[in-house]
């Protein structure tokens, strides 16, 4: 994969994360804030997660998960990877694809 197309793969990652991010905080009723503060990070990161700006580190996406009480899987809901033919693999977003049984 060429290096622009992991690049734009990582922000369509990023900017889904963040939607799901918004979504759960604010059924949570969170400000970015109040997350902010129960998370251990300052809500300037917040707001980017939320907007697609930064991608979350693991322990990032944990510590979101943990402050608003939700399985860290509710926070990447909807990002898949579909592996590929050596090093081709690729995200899809939505509901997963099924691999075909041989």
């Amino acid at each position: 994969m060429a290096r622009k197309d992991r690049k734009e793969h990582s922000e369509r990652v990023a900017v889904h994360f963040g939607e799901n991010l918004r979504r759960c905080r604010r059924r949570a009723g969170l400000s970015q804030e109040e997350l902010g503060e129960r998370a251990s990070l300052h809500r300037t990161e917040i707001g980017m997660l939320e907007k697609g700006q930064r991608v979350a580190r693991i322990d990032t996406l944990v510590q979101l998960a943990g402050a608003m009480a939700i399985p860290p899987e509710d926070l990447v809901a909807g990002i898949h990877w579909t592996p590929g033919e050596a090093k081709h693999g690729g995200f899809s977003f939505g509901t997963p694809r099924r691999s075909r049984a041989s």
